[in-house]
């Protein structure tokens, strides 16, 4: 019974964030079905499929009905525990109430992962979620026990967000383990998980993460009411919950800040945002997201301040390069000659001689040729995907040059674009950098630079306008906060960025008392300030 007993509390600590509870009655009740019509309508239910087992026992002098589905739990723990645990020897339950089921779990499987259960919907989706069932004659309450298969891919370093300095788990497919890796790094009783079930036909498990005290309740209530109204069939993956619950879905740009690495999201949930977890995705989606977070890694805050700023600073940069530069060729070859040097205004000239296209037309020929390959290169295998996009860019790219298709001037604006987009950390962002770098294209072929300068204020205008659950998306620089400054173009000392996020109106403004950094000990001779 003892080793019964751990093996069951290992099993509970698994599934930390969900809560046991006697479970809300929905549909046909128990009561009203012998166990003989309750096995021909669960077999009916299921279209008898071949992986749906239904035994017959006795237990505490009561005949019991053991179901669930073979692919779906542990056999080989069910045999060894719960079989071995309910066909021993009688102690002496007399099994008449819901009470008396309660004492018997405890008893019996001691007191862990069990829910109580009263209507033919709830043993339906009980079995889908990997639990067995014990069903017994002439009771209102059946038995529910958490028995799922613990297949789960192990913790490794995250493939899309990979840092120098920090931690190197990730989140992976199982709810209950991003929770877990969630909770070892927040060892805080405040930490809150709730649970959504979304999509009528996955039924997939939701839950949504915040620190009560410290988050706003209004954006948590928010969060809550979205995930709430979402009323579709399928969910598989943290992105179908972003578009469903986005202020304004016409936009290239994110309004939820994905993450794969437990610290960044839990630093997140510190600073009194929500996160929301998806069963089967690595992906955590972190809200409010405004656009100073997608600049933002995790090692700025594990290096030096200075050079944690530098970095930001050049990612802003990057970004810039990527969006613009292939317009501001195209602009100044076409309109504007004057603003380039003499010497590589003839140089630019020599090269492009013979090239038999317009600017423009060179430029979206090799910008569509490197996304053709960026997009072979992701969905290759991966041993020879990454190189099939560098290599064969270039290659492509050298040839098309010495063929006369293009000049070598375009070559080197793809490759440093490439290169800049490639720095941004969130790949959902770089993605809107892409998009827009098309349209900047175009418009600077029709007007020149005044088209890149128009596209750019109407780019600034359409930030402006975006929210992310209510939060203006240019925060905390439009509306301008002096004071959250701190950690936005650059990086602060970690001991001066005392308060959180005004924009997120957090119930707790500071992080920390007021301190400062530490001062050398006084030399010999010298007085201690």
């Amino acid at each position: 019974m003892s080793i019964l007993k751990s093996l069951l509390k290992m099993r509970k600590k698994k599934e930390y964030p969900v809560q046991i509870e006697e479970a809300a009655v929905a549909g046909p009740d128990l009561k009203s079905m012998n166990l003989e019509q309750l096995k021909e309508k669960i077999n009916a239910e299921f279209g008898n499929t071949i992986d749906l087992s239904m035994d017959e026992l006795k237990t505490e002098g009561k005949d019991a009905l053991l179901i669930y589905l073979t692919t779906m739990i542990d056999t080989k723990l069910l045999k060894e525990t719960i079989l071995q645990s309910i066909s021993g020897k009688e102690d002496g339950f007399k099994l008449t109430n819901a009470d008396d089921l309660k004492s018997l779990c405890k008893e019996k499987f001691g007191g862990a992962g069990y829910q109580l259960i009263g209507s033919f919907d709830e043993i339906i989706t009980s079995l889908l979620y990997g639990n067995i069932i014990i069903l017994f004659k002439d009771m209102e309450k059946g038995l529910s026990l958490s028995m799922a298969i613990g297949e789960d891919r192990s913790i490794t370093e995250p493939s899309t967000q990979t840092v120098i300095r920090g931690p190197k788990d990730g989140f992976v497919e199982s709810i209950t383990t991003n929770v877990s890796l969630l909770r070892r790094r927040i060892k805080n009783r405040n930490l809150r998980f709730e649970k959504f079930i979304i999509g009528s036909e996955t039924n997939t498990s939701v839950y949504i993460g915040y620190m009560e005290g410290t988050a706003n309740e209004k954006i948590v209530g928010e969060v809550r009411k979205r995930l709430g109204q979402i009323k579709v069939n399928a969910i598989f993956e943290s992105g179908n919950i972003e578009e469903l619950i986005a202020d304004k879905s016409a936009t290239p740009f994110p309004l939820a800040l994905n993450s794969e690495r437990p610290d960044a999201v839990a630093s997140n949930l510190l600073e009194g945002k929500i996160a929301i977890l998806v069963d089967g995705t690595p992906f955590v989606l972190v809200v409010p997201a405004v656009l100073v977070d997608f600049f933002s890694i995790a090692e700025d805050y594990y290096q030096n301040f200075m050079m944690g700023s530098f970095l930001r600073i050049i990612r802003y940069l990057s970004f810039m390069i990527a969006l613009i530069t292939p317009s501001l060729y195209v602009g100044i070859l076409t309109f504007h000659h004057e603003l380039l040097p003499t010497p590589l205004l003839l140089g630019i000239i020599a090269q492009r001689e013979g090239v038999p296209f317009p600017a423009v037309i060179e430029v979206i020929l090799m910008e569509v040729t490197f996304e053709i390959l960026r997009e072979a290169g992701v969905r290759m295998p991966r041993a020879v995907g990454q190189t099939v996009s560098i290599v064969g860019a270039l290659v492509i790219g050298q040839a098309a040059a010495e063929a006369g298709i293009i000049s070598n001037i375009m070559v080197i604006i793809v490759a440093i674009t490439a290169i800049a987009n490639f720095v941004s950390p969130t790949y959902s962002f770089a993605a809107a950098a892409r998009l827009l770098r098309f349209l900047l294209i175009i418009v600077s072929a029709i007007l020149g630079l005044y088209g890149v300068l128009i596209v750019l204020v109407f780019i600034v205008a359409h930030l402006s306008s975006l929210r992310s659950f209510g939060v203006p998306y240019l925060s905390p620089v439009a509306p301008f906060i002096i004071e959250q400054q701190k950690d936005v173009f650059f990086r602060f000392p970690i001991w001066s960025m005392r308060k959180r996020p005004a924009y997120l109106k957090t119930q707790n403004p500071e992080k920390f008392p007021k301190t400062g950094s530490p001062s050398p000990p006084p030399m010999k001779g010298e007085q201690p300030n």
